[in-house]
């Protein structure tokens, strides 16, 4: 290592170790404070579970059926976790292999900056904008996913094609496709991408095996897997045709539907939030933005608000076009005037850093005018989780539960767990009765309640805990 690399070196470093254990802490301090849900990081902590107990990848899905986990997504490579949980059998183990692979983004990030822009300042500059990216930061802290591992793991894929080592890249990108279903389309984008850029051969062969690997996972594996032999997600694509098949035809017989429900208010917005934080740099390298434009396609045609909010995981694969995007953005301003490029890199920085403060996770900017304020409540441990925690530990190892939704992301390491007010052979209930539904919404709130107010007078269920709107259950003997 030269004198004048080590110092940015050391400093990436520490910009991970900082990143991993600042965010670790707080996804942590989110779940203590019973904020993080049974979906998702009570359904993937329960696959975790039933895999290193010789289930592969079992879960019990809403309705209290035991279904397999490739039944709602693809990604199967939640089950490496199956070791790591032998040794630290708790939920918490998901959140903190997220942060530190999410955090080692940086790396490829960095390498990637140094070799398209020639110097080890504006790289560290990049890699830095990308740890302060808002998508980057709300990816941890959003539960646990498993596609958030595709996110270093792309950026590390971008680095490998742009140095001509599409072996190294099939490697990264195969792990990558476990990590979600439409992944593949996004493997799929960088290999055109590879292919024109360089004129390389080779990259629509990349592209094949992408395209290939993601429309068998979304039209076979998982409809294999889900109860009812369909997606349990075609319903959010109603509105353009609903099924891969639907969307497909919709697209080529009205093709105005699909741009109308692709370019509403909510879906300019989210695109402009992937935008800014970067200054608009990844428009420059519009090459490698497009590689974005699967995860962003599946997102502005969904009826889901939350997959077109960077608050959620729902960014995780775009990240790196855009990031990536970023990086070529500066390099085509280098080209027409040398300074150009680390004065871009020092834009990119600021403007993640001013974004960070109006857009991000972190709770301390509540504080500050003009601060994000959304979420920030949910860092405060109060005296109601610490009554939810009391309530959790009286719940025996094993035994089938039924939880409501913060809840059960504490209870999901067993083999039967049930969402409230789903019962079946549940010996215990554990509720929040102030946070009842799986969605949280007003509606599925009363429905709880109502359904709570039912199972009490039953006669059948006997109260052994209430303190603070939680109350714990426990089936009477004679039941």
């Amino acid at each position: 290592m030269t004198g004048a690399g080590r110092v940015p070196r050391l400093l990436l470093a520490l910009a991970c170790a900082a990143f991993g254990a600042g965010f670790t802490g707080l996804a942590l301090i989110r779940h203590l404070a019973f904020w993080s849900g049974r979906f998702d990081l009570g359904n993937l902590t329960q696959a975790v579970w039933s895999t290193a107990h010789g289930h592969f990848l079992r879960m019990t899905d809403l309705d209290g059926v035991q279904i397999s986990r490739l039944g709602a997504h693809f990604d199967p490579l939640v089950a490496a976790l199956a070791p790591l949980w032998l040794a630290w059998p708790d939920p918490t183990l998901l959140l903190v292999v997220q942060a530190a692979a999410v955090a080692a983004g940086a790396v490829p990030v960095y390498l990637l900056a140094r070799r398209r822009l020639g110097g080890e300042w504006p790289a560290l500059a990049f890699a830095a904008a990308y740890l302060l990216y808002a998508p980057t930061q709300w990816l941890v802290v959003d539960d646990f996913h498993p596609v958030a591992l595709a996110t270093p793991l792309l950026l590390t894929g971008f680095w490998l094609l742009d140095a001509d080592r599409p072996l190294g890249f099939a490697a990264v990108a195969c792990i990558a496709c476990l990590t979600k279903e439409h992944v593949g389309f996004v493997v799929a984008a960088m290999g055109v991408w590879y292919a024109v850029t360089r004129r390389r051969p080779v990259g629509l062969v990349i592209a094949l095996g992408g395209a290939v690997v993601s429309s068998v996972a979304i039209a076979v594996i998982v409809p294999h897997f889900a109860p009812g032999g369909g997606s349990p997600f075609h319903s959010r694509y109603e509105a353009v045709g609903g099924s891969p098949g639907g969307v497909a035809d919709t697209l080529f017989s009205h093709p105005g539907k699909v741009l109308a429900a692709a370019t509403q208010g909510r879906d300019l917005e989210y695109v402009f939030h992937l935008l800014l934080p970067l200054a608009f740099l990844p428009l420059l390298g519009a090459g490698a933005l497009l590689t974005a434009l699967p995860e962003i396609a599946f997102n502005v045609l969904s009826d889901a608000r939350t997959q077109t909010s960077i608050h959620f995981h729902y960014t995780a694969s775009a990240i790196p076009g855009v990031v990536a995007g970023a990086i070529y953005g500066a390099e085509r301003l280098a080209r027409r005037r040398a300074p150009a490029g680390p004065l871009a890199a020092r834009g990119a920085l600021a403007a993640a850093l001013l974004a960070t403060v109006a857009y991000g996770p972190i709770p301390w900017w509540s504080h500050v005018p003009g601060g994000q304020r959304v979420g920030a409540s949910q860092y405060r441990i109060s005296a109601r989780a610490h009554a939810a925690e009391a309530a959790v530990r009286l719940v025996p190892r094993g035994v089938p539960v039924s939880a409501s939704n913060t809840i059960g992301a504490h209870l999901s390491g067993r083999e039967r767990v049930f969402s409230f007010p789903v019962l079946r052979e549940a010996r215990w209930i554990v509720v929040d009765r102030f946070r009842m539904s799986y969605g949280d919404d007003n509606l599925a709130h009363r429905r709880g309640l109502r359904a709570l107010r039912r199972v009490l007078d039953t006669g059948r269920w006997r109260t052994v805990y209430a303190r603070r709107g939680i109350l714990v259950l426990t089936r009477s003997p004679v039941d």
